[in-house]
């Protein structure tokens, strides 16, 4: 009896395992394609925080799949580095700008239409004639 049940047995697992594993005809257990990275980042306009948060990078074996966040974080870095260096433009525009005007440069907040008037508050010679 004790033959019968370890033979049964052994049976019983290789059935399992053959079906399992695609044996038989009927794979249970198919092939599925590699998941990939459909770049949610948007080409067409500057990334924003919302897109950032929306991006979920696909999962491999051991973590996340390296190529994937490779080509995530190198958008990302471009779009930083642009972003910084227009905000490093704008800064030197508006201190170039606040300087001419601290030294007595044209009044930037003056009407075109205004006549200039001088220190003393009165018109100067120009607009005098």
């Amino acid at each position: 009896m004790f033959w019968f049940l370890l033979l049964t047995m052994a049976v019983v697992v290789a059935a399992v395992t053959l079906a399992v594993v695609g044996g038989g005809g009927s794979p249970v257990l198919q092939d599925v394609e590699p998941e990939r990275l459909t770049d949610p980042l948007p080409a067409n306009r500057p990334v924003g925080r919302a897109d950032v948060e929306a991006m979920r990078l696909p999962m491999a074996v051991r973590g996340y799949r390296m190529t994937d966040v490779d080509e995530a974080l190198g958008r990302l870095g471009a779009e930083l580095a642009e972003r910084d260096a227009h905000i490093a433009e704008l800064e030197s525009a508006l201190a170039g700008a606040q300087a001419t005007a601290v030294n007595g440069g044209p009044d930037l907040f003056k009407r075109p239409d205004e006549p200039r008037r001088g220190e003393d508050g009165r018109p100067g010679e120009e607009d005098e004639r």
